[in-house]
């Protein structure tokens, strides 16, 4: 995932990676045992099995897993957690090499393909300061292919003001739809009511986007 400074990964890596030493897989706030929402949507969208699919601040998260015995054939993980990595990695055991691992901070990325689906949960709502934002959305318009999709989970206008230690931005789809700017177009917003390991709920939305090609 991508916080605070964009300009020292370092930093970044060390907070997420402290943060599964500690807590573990099953520990961590955003931990789901099955993404739910995210297969919801994804199947909603009728995605092809073989379009290329990217996970943003995957991480540890079961979705990668989930697509594959669902059929899914071009995956992709990008996590600045080298932690997150492995021990998805572990998870999926013989499987691990049937998708590919990007181990790398989203904002000092360069994207070398594109990709027909961009699956953000609670990485976006991380970047607070308008300059990190957009640079996200450069780097997704450099990622997304034309006419591709974009599913964001963050968090909800009433969600918590922090997660991990961290601040946070809250959205709905129009707040969104505002910094993505009129090259994306809202096909759908949903609302999550997740709840962690310690029992907290936090309130998501959930809002997908379909780029527009250019005229």
């Amino acid at each position: 995932m991508a916080t605070e400074n964009p300009d020292d990964n370092t930093t970044r890596e060390k907070h997420w990676n402290s943060a599964y030493e500690n807590k573990g897989t099953t520990g961590v706030s955003w931990y789901q045992s099955t993404p739910t929402m995210s297969l919801a949507i994804i199947e909603w969208l009728m995605v092809p099995r073989d379009a290329g699919t990217i996970d943003i601040g995957g991480g540890a998260s079961l979705l990668a897993a989930s697509l594959l015995d669902g059929g899914f054939a071009d995956l992709t993980v990008i996590d600045v957690s080298d932690r997150a990595l492995e021990l998805s990695r572990e998870h999926l055991g013989a499987h691990a090499g049937e998708v590919t691992w990007v181990h790398e901070d989203l904002l000092s990325w360069t994207p070398s393909r594109t990709y027909d689906v961009w699956h953000d949960r609670a990485v976006f709502h991380f970047l607070v300061d308008p300059a990190d934002q957009q640079r996200y959305v450069k780097i997704l318009f450099a990622g997304l292919a034309p006419d591709g999709t974009a599913i964001f989970g963050t968090f909800a206008p009433d969600g918590p003001p922090q997660c991990s230690g961290l601040p946070v931005a809250r959205y709905d789809a129009a707040t969104l739809g505002a910094v993505l700017g009129s090259s994306f177009v809202l096909l759908d917003e949903r609302r999550e009511e997740h709840h962690t390991p310690t029992g907290a709920m936090q309130p998501f939305t959930w809002t997908t986007f379909r780029r527009q090609q250019a005229p």
